[in-house]
């Protein structure tokens, strides 16, 4: 902690903060009592801060330091991390359309069905095998293109999901363990509530307030089109996209990897293919958070 945040400051000077540079100055940068000041914090507090003593320190405390420190979003993170304090909800980063890598990399997955999906599950992109699997979810209105409202809520996602019983209480826990890192976020706070008035199911699972990390899960699907498939899904985090994921859903047999290899090319993926739906969702808005 201390010689990351005095390597900090050293590369900051004066001028850069619009304070006067003065004389005789012994450290090539700002002093402790400028940084604290800049930030709105005591002195002595943040020259303990700086010298890693045991002293509590709050999140909105240390955004002011890294704010005034100039800190990018990976030194951000370091120092919430030094100071063993949980970072606040990264801002949601909007973009116009898919980058054109991931993409690629949802196209070139075929025929495994892929998405990419955020901290919340909203479908953000999809490519055209996931498409044929959950017309209906990437059809949905934006604000209801959310893979958890899907399996818990509509008719249709209880309806594929075999083992929902046997995976919906993993399912929720791995989903409060995200929820954490949103803590004071009206948006998440408003969805859980109306995931609870929605599904009876989902209540009574959160009401439990167990929580357990991500991880590879086995989940059974009766498809119309070609019959019950037996995937495992993979959750791979995008490191230039904090809170974005892509899922890829692998058969586990060979009979189920047959019958997706059947879907990709069932006819009525051309229904999905249109401008409406899957041209247009797979330039989804790409929200991060």
């Amino acid at each position: 902690m201390a010689s990351f945040l005095r390597s900090r400051r050293e590369r900051i000077t004066p001028q850069d903060v619009g304070m006067p540079g003065g004389a005789r100055r012994r450290t090539p940068g700002l002093r402790r009592e400028e940084v604290a000041q800049l930030a709105g914090v005591g002195v002595t507090w943040y020259t303990w801060l700086e010298q890693g003593r045991p002293i509590n320190a709050s999140a909105q405390v240390l955004g002011a330091v890294a704010r005034t420190l100039r800190l990018d979003e990976a030194e951000r993170e370091h120092l919430y991390r030094l100071a063993e304090v949980t970072q606040p909800a990264v801002a949601v980063v909007e973009r116009e359309s898919t980058p054109d890598d991931l993409r690629s990399i949802l196209d070139g997955l075929e025929p495994l069905p892929a998405a990419l999906v955020n901290h919340r599950s909203d479908v953000l992109g999809w490519n055209h095998t996931y498409a044929a699997m959950f017309p209906e979810l990437v059809s949905s209105p934006t604000p209801l293109r959310n893979s958890f409202w899907f399996m818990f809520v509509t008719p249709r996602g209880r309806e594929l999901l075999v083992n929902l019983d046997e995976q919906a209480h993993r399912a929720v826990a791995v989903f409060r363990y995200r929820y954490t890192q949103h803590l004071g976020d009206p948006e998440w706070r408003e969805f859980v509530d109306r995931l609870c008035a929605a599904s009876p199911l989902f209540a009574r699972l959160w009401a439990t307030h167990d929580v357990a990390p991500p991880g590879p899960c086995d989940k059974r699907f009766r498809l119309p089109e070609v019959g019950e498939v037996a995937l495992r899904t993979t959750n791979l985090d995008m490191a230039d996209l904090p809170g974005v994921r892509l899922v890829v859903y692998n058969p586990v047999d060979k009979i189920s990897r047959e019958r997706i290899v059947r879907l990709h090319g069932w006819p009525r993926l051309v229904a999905v293919r249109g401008e409406d739906v899957a041209e247009r969702g797979g330039r989804a808005t790409l929200a991060a958070g």
